[in-house]
């Protein structure tokens, strides 16, 4: 028998993932999205709108904490000496989960598509603050919290970002 639909919920305003399954909340988390606020143009470091699904999981069986690059591991795990060498940087650890936008004009195809702008959910330095926007564009979450929603959602998972 099939499971009930899971879907994902990101708020904005909220800075938060909600988890659903069969449109009840079993699970919320803190997030962050882009210091620059919502937008959808291709460059704008903005955190897009709109409905979009999970294209592609990357990162099954990588440690907590593994850096990636490029949508590849680079071998290492974030470290506070590794950290503390290069301040500033968009870490993206753990885990990715890439999201591709459904609705065209809006955040799909064009100088508008997710996918084209390499929007993830992916984990981030612990000491990165959560529930206020602090990002380049993408939805940044704990290492153990998307470690666990990498596991527990498949590609073609809604996720839908508002307001």
């Amino acid at each position: 028998m099939d499971s009930p639909p899971v879907d994902l919920i990101v708020s904005l305003t909220r800075q938060t993932l909600q988890f659903r399954r069969d449109g009840r909340v079993l699970r919320e988390f803190r997030v962050s999205t882009s210091r620059h606020g919502p937008g959808e143009l291709s460059g704008s470091l903005c955190t897009p709108r709109g409905l979009h699904v999970i294209r592609a999981k990357i990162g099954s069986g990588l440690p907590v904490g593994a850096v990636l690059r490029g949508r590849r591991p680079t071998g290492e795990i974030l470290t506070p000496e590794l950290h503390r060498a290069e301040p500033g940087r968009d870490w993206i650890l753990s885990r990715i989960l890439w999201l591709s936008g459904l609705e065209p004009g809006r955040n799909r195809l064009g100088n508008v598509d997710s996918m084209r702008r390499y929007i993830y959910i992916h984990g981030t330095p612990d000491q990165e603050p959560m529930g206020v926007p602090f990002s380049h564009g993408c939805i940044r979450m704990r290492n153990a919290d998307v470690c666990w929603l990498f596991d527990a959602v498949t590609p073609g998972t809604r996720v839908n970002i508002v307001p």
